[in-house]
């Protein structure tokens, strides 16, 4: 297991920069979700995150580039729930709360087609409880990681609905639209302090509340953004090249041009904001509840002693500029 870390930085470093088209919460967001959730923890968990920091924020993409890069055909479920799949009416009462009775209600394909999140994000949590039990560092700080990336994913709207890009109501391209490029435009302004960890008493029951309160946002975001763009030209919508077609960022999806996503944002009234910062703090929360489950196990001697000396002023200072809702210490490209 102490490979771990070593194959999935391995794995990050060399495709990183030849992802294919991620429908989610961008690089730049993903990043953020999983640093601000370090920084939320209690110091005697919060210590031993950051010696791991890079690693914990580098390796929250690292799902995706299991699903696009490496093509793992178990990982694309994983990222969403289809709700509308398993009930035609969007309705939450009939559909398995824990893995194993879903297995008892759905076939193989069923799941396969209209996804897992929640079950998995049950499963990942199990593993990462056991994982602080056995104070195995390698996959503390790699499941963490990972769980980081599906909780973020159980915040965004449309990895909840079947309508996963507006392409059931004519608005294609809408995902990445929401999920990253508004991001990227104004997450600079966004203030994201979210109050320290708090313990989560029932597990399968919030990781079903995240994604019911992602999904019933879902029409409202999509019926602002049909209404704005209704009878508008292909110019007042998008970023159009030379050419004038719609221009498109390097992972394929249309890129919309600023007006048009300074209004959208501003009708959207915060919500994307909102949505990466409940992303922030409930990573934080199922990694201190898997830890309070574990029995609270010492981590500090996991470190070499100079290492956590070394970082703790860092550290010190990087909380208070989160409790600031600043997160530092973070560079990357933008997507669009």
């Amino acid at each position: 297991m102490k490979k771990i870390a070593l194959i999935a930085f391995l794995i990050l470093f060399s495709v990183l920069g030849n992802v294919p088209t991620l429908n989610a919460w961008g690089v730049w967001a993903h990043y953020r979700i999983n640093k601000g959730a370090l920084l939320c923890l209690p110091p005697e968990m919060g210590l031993f995150f950051y010696n791991h920091a890079d690693f914990i924020t580098q390796e929250s993409v690292i799902p995706d580039i299991r699903k696009h890069t490496l093509n793992d055909k178990a990982e694309g479920p994983r990222h969403y729930i289809d709700i509308e799949g398993y009930n035609a009416l969007g309705s939450f009462d009939e559909i398995p709360k824990t893995m194993v009775a879903a297995i008892a209600k759905y076939n193989k394909d069923t799941m396969q087609k209209y996804g897992i999140l929640p079950w998995y994000l049950q499963d990942m949590m199990e593993k990462l409880t056991l994982a602080f039990k056995n104070k195995n560092k390698a996959e503390i700080i790699f499941l963490a990681a990972d769980l980081g990336h599906y909780i973020g994913y159980e915040h965004l709207p449309f990895h909840s609905t079947i309508n996963h890009d507006g392409q059931l109501t004519g608005q294609k391209g809408i995902h990445g639209f929401w999920e990253s490029q508004i991001p990227e435009v104004f997450g600079k302004n966004y203030h994201l302090y979210t109050d320290n960890a708090h313990y989560i008493e029932d597990i399968e029951k919030e990781s079903w509340t995240i994604v019911q309160n992602s999904f019933l946002l879902a029409p409202r975001l999509l019926s602002i953004e049909k209404e704005l763009r209704t009878n508008k030209p292909d110019e007042k919508i998008y970023k159009l090249d030379v050419n004038g077609n719609i221009s498109k960022n390097k992972y394929g999806n249309p890129i919309h041009n600023e007006e048009y996503t300074k209004v959208y944002n501003e009708l959207l009234n915060g919500m994307v904001e909102k949505q990466m910062k409940a992303a922030v703090a409930e990573t934080a929360n199922f990694w201190f509840t898997a830890w309070v489950n574990a029995g609270k196990p010492d981590l500090n001697d996991l470190d070499i002693d100079y290492v956590t000396e070394r970082n703790k002023p860092i550290y010190d200072k990087e909380v208070q500029a989160w409790k600031a809702g600043k997160i530092r210490g973070i560079k990357t490209i933008n997507e669009y």
